[in-house]
C-alpha cells in the first residue's frame, strides 16, 4: 500500500475535521507546472521509445509512471516561436503576421496586448504566475532614441537603453514575475531579463552561433542550471493559499548544445545525449522542488518539447549508435511528417490523474487554455483559446468530447496539414520543412500533396494522396473552414491577423 504524502494527509483531515467528505478537486483550485523541452524529440525520452532510444531519462520515466503518457501529442507548430504562441493563447500561430520561421532576439511582440494569454486568464481567477526560462516571443526594446536600429548583417542594434524598461513581455501578458532570455541561446542579445528589465549592460559581444551583444559575465553554458535553480526557488517561495502557473520554456536541448562539465560523456552518444540527459536533471529537479513542497497532490504539471529534435544534433550519427530521436515517425524539426511536431506530452496530477495510464488521444498544446477554463468551471471569452479544447475528460480517463474536427499542422516554411482521425493531408510534395528532398527539388509530376493512413502507416511512407481522393477533398475543406472562421472550436467567427495562403508550393516550371 502507497504512503500517503504530508499534503494529502494533511487536507484529509481538514477534510474529515470540518465534517464534509468531497472529492479532493473540489478543495483547491490546482497548482499549474508546465515545462517546456526546446527541440527535444518524442523519442528522446526513454519511456516513449524503448526500443530505439538510448539516451537515460529516469526523470520523465518516473514522471510518466505517476501520471499519464500521451502518445499522439502535438506542438501548433514544427518550430519554436510559433509553437510558443499556440501554447500561451490556444491559438494557431499561423492566424497572425508570423506566416513561416520564427523571431530572433531582437523581434517585436507577437503576442497582442489585448489578447489572453494562459496567463491573464488564470491571474484572473486568483493565480500566482510566473515564467522562467526562455521567452522567445518578441519584446519591444527599449532605445536611446527612436525605433530599433539594427546594423550590419549580423542585424546588430545600436540603440538599445540597456537600462529601460521592456514592453510587450510576460509581465504586459499576464505574469507576474519573469527571468529568463529574449530567445533562444544562439540569438543575441546575451543576457538576462528580470520582469521587464536586462540584469545589467551588454558591454561586450560573443557568439554562441550568432554573434552579438553580450553581459561580460553570462555564458551559455550556465543557462540552463539557472532555469532549473529559478524554478525552483520560484515553487519553494508559494504560499499554500494562492493557487500558482509557472511556465517553464528551458533553453535545452536546442543549440548551442553545451552540456555541462559534471554531464559531459555521461550519455556515451556525444554532446546531445549529454544535455539531453542534463535536460531530465532539471525536469527532476522542478518536480522535486514541488514534491518537497508538498504540493504534488493538487499540482498538474505538464512535461513537453516545442517541437521534434533539430538536425543540429547530427541525427545520422545518433542513429548510427542505435538512437532516434523521432522515434518510428519520419522527420524533424521544422518538418509537417510527424517527427516535426508529435512530441512526449507526460502529465502528472495525483488528485485526479490515475498513476501509470496512457491516452491515445489526439491533443495540441493548445489546449492547455480551454483545460485550465474547465478545471476552474470558468468560462473563456469568446475570441479567447479560439483553437484550444480541454483534455481533462482524458486526464480523467474519459473521452474528449469532439468540438473540434481535427488538428492542423504548420512547418517552418509555413506549408500545412491537416489531421482527423487516422487521416493526415498534407499540402506539400515533401517535408515542407528541412529534411530532404526539399520541395523545389522533387521530381516533376509528383503528386501535389500526401495523404497517409497513421495507424497502419505511422512513419508515412506511403501517400495514398491520388488513391483517395475523397478523402484529401473532405480533409482540405475541413482545413479551409478552420481557417476562414478564425476558429477551429465552436463559438462566434473571428478575424485571422493576415491574408493566408493555403498553398505555399507553386508548380515546377517546365523547362
Amino acid at each position: 500500500m502507497k504512503h500517503l504524502t504530508q499534503s494529502r494527509l494533511f487536507r484529509l483531515l481538514s477534510i474529515f475535521v470540518s465534517g464534509t467528505f468531497t472529492t479532493l478537486s473540489t478543495q483547491a483550485a490546482p497548482n499549474v507546472v508546465f515545462i517546456l523541452a526546446d527541440d527535444m524529440g518524442y523519442g528522446d525520452v526513454q519511456c516513449y521509445n524503448p526500443e530505439r532510444g538510448k539516451i537515460p531519462t529516469p526523470n520523465m520515466d518516473r514522471l510518466a509512471a505517476e501520471g499519464m503518457k500521451f502518445t499522439d501529442a502535438h506542438t501548433t507548430s514544427s518550430v519554436c516561436t510559433p509553437t510558443r504562441y499556440g501554447i500561451l493563447t490556444g491559438r494557431y500561430n499561423w492566424r497572425t503576421k508570423l506566416q513561416k520561421s520564427v523571431l530572433y532576439g531582437f523581434g517585436q511582440p507577437l503576442i497582442n496586448s489585448g489578447r489572453t494569454t494562459v496567463a491573464s486568464f488564470l491571474k484572473e481567477h486568483n493565480y500566482a504566475t510566473a515564467c522562467v526560462g526562455k521567452w522567445h516571443l518578441g519584446l519591444g526594446m527599449p532605445t536611446t532614441g527612436g525605433k530599433l536600429k539594427l546594423q550590419g548583417q549580423s542585424k546588430t542594434p545600436i540603440n538599445i537603453d540597456w537600462k529601460g524598461r521592456i514592453t510587450g513581455g510576460p509581465t504586459d501578458l499576464g505574469f507576474d514575475y519573469f527571468y529568463g532570455i529574449s530567445a533562444s541561446l544562439d540569438m543575441p542579445p546575451y543576457i538576462y531579463i528580470h520582469n521587464d528589465r536586462f540584469v545589467g549592460e551588454c558591454t561586450t559581444t560573443k557568439a554562441f552561433h550568432r554573434k552579438g551583444p553580450a553581459h561580460k559575465d553570462f555564458e551559455a553554458v550556465d543557462v540552463l542550471p539557472e532555469i532549473g535553480n529559478k524554478a525552483s526557488e520560484y515553487i519553494k517561495q508559494q504560499q499554500t493559499d494562492q493557487p500558482f502557473f509557472l511556465y517553464v520554456p528551458l533553453n535545452s536541448p536546442h543549440t548551442p548544445i553545451l552540456p555541462s562539465e559534471e554531464w559531459k560523456g555521461k550519455s556515451s552518444l556525444g554532446d546531445y545525449g549529454d544535455f539531453q540527459m542534463q535536460t531530465d536533471h532539471v525536469i527532476g529537479q522542478i518536480a522535486k522542488a514541488i514534491d518537497d513542497s508538498g504540493l504534488a497532490e493538487n499540482t498538474l504539471l505538464i512535461v513537453t518539447s516545442d517541437n521534434g529534435c533539430s538536425p543540429r544534433a547530427k541525427l545520422e550519427n545518433l542513429n548510427a549508435q542505435g538512437h532516434y530521436p523521432s522515434a518510428q515517425f519520419r522527420g524533424a524539426k521544422a518538418d509537417l511528417w510527424d517527427g516535426g511536431h508529435r512530441v512526449p506530452f507526460i502529465v502528472r496530477w495525483p488528485a485526479e490523474i490515475k498513476a501509470g495510464t496512457t491516452s491515445d488521444a489526439l491533443v495540441c498544446q493548445s489546449d492547455l487554455m480551454a483545460t485550465c477554463a474547465e478545471i476552474l468551471a470558468k468560462p473563456l471569452a469568446p475570441d479567447a483559446g479560439v483553437d484550444s479544447v480541454s483534455i481533462l475528460p482524458a486526464l480523467k480517463g474519459e473521452s474528449i468530447p469532439a468540438k473540434r474536427q481535427g488538428l492542423i499542422h504548420h512547418s517552418i516554411s509555413g506549408h500545412f496539414a491537416y489531421r482527423q482521425g487516422k487521416w493526415k493531408l498534407l499540402l506539400a510534395k515533401s517535408s515542407g520543412g528541412w529534411s530532404t528532398p526539399k520541395e523545389n527539388k522533387m521530381p516533376a509530376g509528383s503528386p501535389k500533396a500526401q495523404l497517409y493512413d497513421m495507424e497502419a502507416d505511422p512513419g508515412e511512407t506511403k501517400n495514398l494522396y491520388e488513391e483517395k481522393p475523397d478523402i484529401a477533398q473532405k480533409l482540405l475543406t475541413l482545413l479551409k473552414n478552420d481557417v476562414q472562421n478564425g476558429r477551429s472550436t465552436p463559438g462566434p467567427a473571428q478575424k485571422n491577423d493576415a491574408t493566408i495562403t493555403l498553398w505555399k508550393s507553386a508548380p515546377r516550371k517546365k523547362k
